[in-house]
């Protein structure tokens, strides 16, 4: 079973990577917070699945102030879209 886990936190890491490359490329503000959303709810997730796998409680409480700090991101962008936009953007 801790196999198996660690092979999802792996395939869950590959997900996480293509959003990081979306991030960096995104055409729009919107893309690239939608990406950084990605990256913290993954990165929550791996930290869940070795916690899992590993046996290692500890790995788990890193998992919430990662989904926490991307959802505060989130909210923030909502709150403050024209801040986030780049010099030139409309």
């Amino acid at each position: 079973m801790a196999e198996f886990l660690a092979l999802a936190a792996v395939f869950v890491l590959a997900s996480v990577a293509l959003g990081l490359v979306r991030l960096l490329r995104g055409p729009s503000a919107a893309d690239r917070m939608m990406a950084a959303q990605l990256l913290g709810t993954g990165g929550a997730a791996i930290c869940l699945l070795l916690a899992a796998s590993e046996g290692i409680e500890a790995i788990a409480d890193v998992a919430l102030p990662l989904a926490l700090l991307a959802a505060l991101a989130a909210a923030a962008l909502s709150r403050f879209p024209r801040r986030a936009t780049r010099e030139g953007e409309p």
